[in-house]
């Protein structure tokens, strides 16, 4: 078994995947970042490649990922920060991005390197499901990482069961069809989680966009698996002196 199916065999409820930008807020924050994640409770870390347009995130992720652009952080340059880090992080890693930066950089160059330094799995929102079926999902099972689709409410039944049959790892349940960081109303959010939980799907489910804080994890957990946390640890360790006590407060405030 790989770390996300050890993860959700032995934990399958309140799973916390927490988002942060490679190279926010400096350059060389990106493993004092996960190592604090992972001394605090995360379960996952989705670590988030810059792009100069990412289109599904909101305003504070976009702007870490200027700054991180700012700072000079690259492709080549995070493969390079993380070529040791399975020598301190133990817990699944999953890449975020954008197909530009991971074309440019060479597809199978990207998976081939992710693969050899302990990447998990990848979440690429723009990647077309026919494309991926066609051309690079071969590529992605050829170097053993996970691939992870989005749905939204508005996702038809049919649809749903096609992007759970093609993801592995775990199905990534946008809470709502608005980009990253937006209030939601979680009677909504619930009444379509347990939709999908009606549905039986293969893999589990994690709920992203609007998690926050303690009651929208709880409120997302009760027809999931767990939540994926990014804008507010985003905006909680933006201007932090101690990367390390900001981190354990925050988790501590959606957890305990």
């Amino acid at each position: 078994m790989n770390r996300l199916e050890t993860l959700f065999k032995t934990k399958d409820q309140e799973i916390i995947n927490v988002y942060c930008t490679a190279g926010f807020p400096e350059l060389e924050s990106t493993l004092p970042v996960m190592r604090s994640l992972q001394q605090s409770g995360a379960d996952i870390i989705e670590l988030g490649m810059p792009y100069s347009d990412p289109l599904a995130d909101g305003p504070v992720i976009q702007s870490s990922g200027s700054t991180a652009l700012r700072n000079g952080m690259t492709i080549a340059k995070l493969f390079e920060q993380l070529r040791d880090f399975r020598k301190e992080i133990a817990i699944p890693v999953i890449l975020m991005g954008y197909m530009n930066p991971v074309l440019q950089f060479g597809f199978e160059k990207f998976c081939k390197t992710a693969a050899a330094i302990g990447v998990d799995g990848l979440i690429l929102p723009d990647l077309p499901e026919r494309e991926f079926e066609t051309e690079y999902r071969a590529i992605i099972q050829k170097h053993g990482l996970d691939f992870i689709f989005l749905v939204t409410p508005e996702t038809s039944e049919e649809r749903v069961r096609k992007l759970d049959k093609l993801s592995t790892g775990f199905l990534y349940a946008v809470s709502s069809s608005s980009i990253t960081g937006k209030d939601k109303d979680f009677k909504a959010v619930e009444k379509y989680l347990q939709r999908l939980q009606n549905l039986k799907l293969k893999n589990p489910v994690l709920v992203g966009f609007g998690i926050k804080d303690r009651q929208t994890f709880q409120s997302a957990s009760k027809y999931a698996n767990g939540a994926i946390i990014g804008t507010a640890y985003i905006q909680a360790i933006e201007s932090s002196k101690n990367i390390e006590a900001t981190t354990k407060l925050f988790l501590e405030s959606v957890l305990k």
